[in-house]
């Protein structure tokens, strides 16, 4: 369970509001086999909610975010171009469903199509592609240092990251600095007002639906990344919410229920999470998704 010492680690700022969220978290958190972290700030009401928010976790392919804000960063500087042809060849093929996979050999298309791809569809063949664009993890590491960021990391194809790899995978995070990477975006303050933008639009168009998104209602935009390895499920999500936006990163890891079914305990805990999240933050727009949405998911 999500405990150290039966003591689950959580903290709140803000009213007593504040303070019946974080039990309302605290229980159903509580119920997962594993361990949970958990960052949520209203920004508006300056109220956060951080459960385990500075524990290090599996990324999963929430590491695309930072990948994504580097290789812009680049653009912006001049050093690539968005709409630059690249050359897709089989040699780069990571095993999986990935839709760059299905390309034929040699088949041009832009940086931008391969952004969409990495973020949009989070494939994985296109986010390594990514990652050697953006100067490799060693690039990537440094401008996150300089960013700020100190906890979160790529470790894939990075030397000097193969114990941090072996204990987190392709990379590692924090729920806080996952939810700040989205906050700085959204307040344009990370790579620059253009490059913010850019990343705002493409993380408002994920594929990925099903967990805590499905629990927002679709005429409300968001930016969101999900991530999701055997035993650790992630998203992170900032909601523009009609009385004010609001951002909030789950990430779990050592989950006993490594199923990869709709009803994994993961996936279940993402979704029942941002409910929780619309219905304490907009109690005036009650939400339920459509009966039988669970077909479309």
């Amino acid at each position: 369970m999500a405990l150290f010492g039966n003591i689950l680690l959580a903290s709140c700022q803000g009213p007593p509001e504040s303070v019946t969220l974080a039990t309302k978290l605290e229980t159903r958190i509580a119920e997962l086999d594993g361990e949970v972290g958990l960052y949520v700030h209203h920004l508006k009401k300056d109220h956060s909610v951080l459960i385990n928010a500075d524990e290090l976790f599996p990324a999963a392919s929430l590491i695309k975010v930072p990948i994504l804000a580097s290789l812009l960063n680049k653009v912006e500087r001049g050093e690539l171009g968005y709409q630059d042809k690249l050359i897709y060849t089989k040699d780069r093929l990571y095993p999986g469903e990935d839709l760059l996979g299905s390309f034929a050999n040699n088949e041009k298309l832009t940086l931008k199509k391969l952004v969409f791809l990495m973020i949009t569809t989070s494939d994985n063949t296109a986010s390594l592609w990514c990652q050697e664009l953006a100067g490799t993890g060693t690039t990537i590491n440094t401008w996150l240092k300089q960013k700020g960021f100190l906890h979160t990391r790529l470790n894939s194809r990075t030397p000097g990251r193969a114990d941090a790899r072996d204990r987190y995978g392709r990379g590692q995070t924090t729920p806080r600095e996952m939810a700040q990477l989205l906050i700085r975006i959204r307040n344009r303050k990370l790579v620059s007002p253009a490059a913010d933008e850019e990343m705002a639009r493409i993380m408002g168009r994920s594929y990925w639906d099903g967990e805590a998104i499905s629990s927002v209602p679709p005429s409300v935009s968001t930016m969101s990344k999900q991530g999701a390895v055997n035993a650790s499920r992630s998203e992170v999500v900032l909601v523009h919410a009609p009385h004010g936006d609001y951002v909030f990163c789950v990430i779990t890891k050592n989950q006993k229920d490594q199923s990869w079914k709709h009803g994994n305990e993961g996936f279940s805990l993402l979704r029942d999470i941002s409910r929780i999240l619309w219905e304490h933050f907009e109690p005036q727009q009650p939400y339920l998704p459509a009966s039988g949405n669970e077909q479309f998911r």
